[in-house]
This record gives C-alpha cells, sequence and structure tokens, in this order.
C-alpha cells in the first residue's frame, strides 16, 4: 500500500526515515495560529459593527435634537409674530420664508383644514389633527411627481381654530446614515480581508517553525542525535520550547554518552580483575596440592568477586541516584550525629595510615535526606582522604572533616594534605571509573567521587574540588533545615537508631 508523503516509514536497518515535509495549505486552516486568529477578527469584527452602528446612532439622535430645536425656536418666534400681528401677519411671514431655499417646512391651515399658504402640498391624512411632534413623509407638489420625503414636524393649534405645521426635511440625516452604513460595510469587509491575509501569515510562519521542528524530531529519531531545534531570537513561546527541547536533547545526550563510557569502562577496567579471578582459580587447578592452599584460593577467588560485586552495586546505585528513584526515601536527618559518628568510626583507620583525623562540626545540623547515601557519601570522601592524603615530608598529617551552616546552606568539608588533584581534572574525575595517574598504585575503582556527587545532586546540593593548599578540599553544599529544639533529657553520645555500619562495610569504590 502507498504510503502519503507525511507518513513515518521504517528504514532498511529498522531506523525511522526522516518525515516529508508537509503541504502547507491543507493543514494551513488546523493551524492553533490561525483558528486564534480567525476567533480574534470575528471577535474584532463584532465589536467594530457595535462601535460603528453606536457612532452612527449617536449622530442620527445629534441631528434629530438640532432638528427639534429649531423647529421649536421657530414655532415660538412664529408664534409671537401671530400674537403681534395677527393670522394676516404669519401668513405673510410664512409665505415669504417658504419662496426662499432650505429644509424647512411651513404650512398654516384654516379651522376646516383648509391650506392657507406653505410650501407643503401633500401630508399623510390626520396628520393636521395630531398636535405635537412626528416624523411624516410629504411632499412639496400635490401631483405626485415628486417623490415623498421625510420630514420631522410639529404641529402648533393657533387662536380661532387655525393649524400652524412647522418641520424639517431629514434627508442629510438619511443620507448621512447611508453614507456611515457603507463605510461600516467597507470597513468591515477590509478588516476581514486584512484579517484572512494576516490569519494566513501568521499561521504560515508557525507552521512552518513547527514544520522545522518536525523535521529535526524526526531526524533525531532516525539517529541523528545531534540535532537541535532551531532558535528564531524572539523569545516567543516556541523558542522557550525550543530552548526546553534542547536542553533535554543535551541531558539526553549526556546521559547516552555517559552510558556508552559505562559500558566502555566497564569492559575495561572489568576485564582486569576477571582475568585475575579466572587466572588464580586456574592456577589453584593446577598447581594446589593440599586443601589449605585450595582454601587460600577460594579464598582470594571470593575477595575479587566481593570486589566486583561491590563495583556494580556502585554503579546500580550511582544509576538509582541519576534517575531520582530515590526521592521517596527522604527524611530528617541530624548531619552532625552523622558526621561525628562516621568520624569516629574512622579515626582507628586514620591512626593505623599515619594520620590525625580531624572534626570540626557544629551541632544541630538539621537536612533532608537518605541516611545510607550521606553517610556512604561521606565515607567515601573520607577514604580517598586516608588514602591519598598522605603529605609531602614534613608536611600536615591531618585529615580534617568540618560541618557548618551557612544561612540556609550546610556546608560540608573534607580536607587533606596529599598531593591533591589539578584544577584541570577536577570535573573529569567526578565521572566513572575515571583514576588519576598518582591513584593507580591505590586499590579502587574510580567510582567514589561519582557516587558522592550523585548523592549531593540528589539532595538537591552542590559538590566542589578546591585546592587545600596543598591537597584536596571536597566541599559539599546541602540545603538546611531549620534546627529543631534541643531536648536536654536526652541521654549523650549516638542512640542506636544512628548507628552507622562499619569502615568495612562503607569501603571506597
Amino acid at each position: 500500500m502507498t504510503q502519503p508523503d507525511n507518513a513515518t516509514a521504517p528504514g532498511a536497518a529498522g531506523q525511522v526515515a526522516p518525515r516529508k515535509r508537509q503541504r502547507l495549505l491543507p493543514n494551513l486552516f488546523r493551524t492553533t495560529a490561525f483558528k486564534l486568529t480567525a476567533v480574534y477578527l470575528v471577535v474584532f469584527a463584532i465589536f467594530a459593527g457595535v462601535i460603528l452602528g453606536y457612532v452612527a446612532w449617536n449622530a442620527q439622535r445629534l441631528l434629530d435634537d438640532q432638528i427639534r430645536s429649531t423647529i421649536d425656536a421657530e414655532i415660538q418666534g412664529l408664534a409671537e409674530q401671530q400674537r403681534l400681528g395677527g393670522i394676516r401677519r404669519l401668513v405673510n411671514i410664512i409665505e415669504r420664508r417658504s419662496r426662499g431655499p432650505g429644509a424647512s417646512l411651513y404650512l398654516v391651515t384654516t379651522p376646516a383644514g383648509e391650506r392657507l399658504v406653505g410650501n407643503v402640498e401633500a401630508l399623510p391624512p390626520g396628520a393636521l389633527d395630531r398636535p405635537g411632534e412626528s416624523e411624516i413623509e410629504y411632499a412639496r407638489n400635490s401631483d405626485g411627481v415628486d417623490k415623498p420625503s421625510r420630514a420631522i414636524v410639529r404641529v402648533f393649534q393657533l387662536p380661532a381654530g387655525f393649524r400652524l405645521l412647522v418641520g424639517r426635511d431629514v434627508e442629510e440625516r438619511d443620507r448621512l446614515g447611508v453614507v456611515i452604513r457603507r463605510a461600516a460595510g467597507w470597513s468591515l469587509l477590509l478588516v476581514f480581508v486584512l484579517g484572512c491575509f494576516a490569519s494566513w501569515f501568521v499561521a504560515r510562519r508557525v507552521l512552518k517553525r513547527i514544520d522545522d521542528m518536525t523535521e529535526t524530531a524526526h531526524s533525531i529519531m532516525a539517529g541523528d542525535l545531534k540535532g537541535r531545534l532551531a532558535i528564531a531570537g524572539t523569545g516567543d513561546e516556541l523558542d522557550r520550547l525550543a530552548l526546553n527541547l534542547n536542553a533535554m536533547l543535551d541531558r539526553i545526550g549526556e546521559l547516552m554518552a555517559g552510558m556508552q563510557q559505562v559500558s566502555d569502562n566497564i569492559a575495561h577496567d572489568l576485564k582486569t580483575p576477571l582475568t585475575r579471578l579466572r587466572n588464580r582459580a586456574e592456577e589453584a587447578l593446577r598447581t594446589a596440592k593440599s586443601p589449605d592452599e585450595l582454601r587460600a584460593a577460594l579464598d582470594g577467588s571470593i575477595d575479587e568477586a566481593d570486589n566486583l560485586i561491590r563495583v556494580f552495586n556502585a554503579l546500580l546505585m550511582i544509576a538509582r541516584l541519576e534517575t531520582g528513584r530515590l526521592n521517596d526515601s527522604m527524611t530528617e536527618l541530624d548531619l552532625s550525629e552523622i558526621v561525628s559518628g562516621l568520624a569516629e568510626l574512622y579515626e582507628p583507620l586514620a591512626e593505623e595510615a599515619g594520620l590525625s583525623l580531624v572534626t570540626a562540626v557544629a551541632p544541630g545540623l538539621q537536612v533532608s535526606g537518605n541516611r545510607e547515601l550521606i553517610g556512604q557519601a561521606l565515607a567515601n570522601l573520607i577514604d580517598n582522604a586516608l588514602k591519598y592524603g598522605e603529605p609531602a615530608e614534613g608536611g600536615d598529617a591531618a585529615v580534617t572533616v568540618s560541618a557548618t551552616q551557612t544561612g540556609a546552606e550546610i556546608e560540608l568539608a573534607v580536607a587533606d594534605h596529599g598531593v591533591g588533584i589539578p584544577e584541570a581534572d577536577r570535573a573529569r574525575v567526578l565521572e566513572r571509573f575515571v583514576r588519576l595517574d598518582q591513584s593507580r598504585s591505590k586499590p579502587g575503582f574510580g567510582l567514589g567521587l561519582s557516587l558522592a556527587a550523585g548523592v549531593v545532586r540528589l539532595h538537591g546540593g552542590e559538590m566542589r574540588l578546591e585546592d587545600n593548599a596543598p591537597g584536596l578540599r571536597v566541599v559539599i553544599l546541602l540545603p538546611a533545615l531549620p534546627p529543631k529544639p534541643v531536648d536536654i533529657a536526652a541521654p549523650t553520645g549516638l542512640p542506636a537508631s544512628t548507628e552507622l555500619t562499619n569502615p568495612a562495610g562503607l569501603q571506597s569504590v
């Protein structure tokens, strides 16, 4: 079956083939940008129509008010003239005004409804029988040649039954309404056209960026892990999404590189102990002549196997730390007790190594964490300091373990006066299976600092390697909890629940 252009087809090697660019027009009307722009266009058109209608209504009301004011003023003037000179004077004035140009309408009728003077010939039946204001149709000629027009008129009752009609033609008002409606129609049409163009333009730009992201994603799915989403530099939501996705891809790349490096390191660094284990067993089978010799060979093989198990346990622990699967085991801990108890356990080992273990721990340091993980990380740091902290001749033979609180952070430090680590190698030694040349003669697999760094990251902290001039100073910064009140009735020393395993159980890897 033929696949569409935008389908994803598996490659010959099982990889995902890059998807072809989708056609723009079929997808344009389905984009969120186009739909939002169309909604905004409709809402804007409704608001524009309402505003234009309101303007037209106010303009018409203003013109009507002006017409009414003019009619009222004329009626008052004509009524005054009639009062002063009688009906004859009123007729003369209206006859003179009727012959002048303008939109004013005049009509005077007898009590019987007969026309005396004026410029209006045809009125609706009964128009003069309703005193007051009204809007009517009229004609200036009674022969029906002229098309009827509309006017606002007022009928006024004169003495002796005469009636006076004064009005104004509203043709200009109606013409203004037509102009406004025509302008509103053309304006809305122009808004619609421009809105459609803007919708197409915006949707096209957004769709192009989405298509570019889709192509990059499919190239990554096809195996090109170096591909990254393009950043337009506008700082909009698509740029922020691209930045976050690129950061995620960088992290995935780091994890995959780390996994590949771990695989290479396992194959390289564990080959030696496995070879040694096999050679020892083979030699025992070939040369052992007594049960004691066989037992010694088995003991050596068991030690090598224990070392390998310890390495794999450390690798498993680092993997669990990096995936954050130990977050549920966090509790409130007294870091002061942990550090003091662990330092006390390592004092005999320090004496055997010819070093002195100095502790400076502030009381009541509270953190949220996992007791076993923090103990393991600190044990690795102390073990490394005892292993590599032998000073030069005449140097300071002390290893210092300190814990203090500064603001909202607790600083835990292990310092020695040994050979230290060059600044250029301090970031590299935090990786798994990395051992510097000067440490090759010491037992270990190069996992201790990597495990400690993973523990610190899991606890939301930071680990730094600093120069101790001479030697190395490892600093751990952990978020602090508010100190708990001290119970003066509690017995001194470490309670049974806070006892740490012996140094043999916290061996460095």
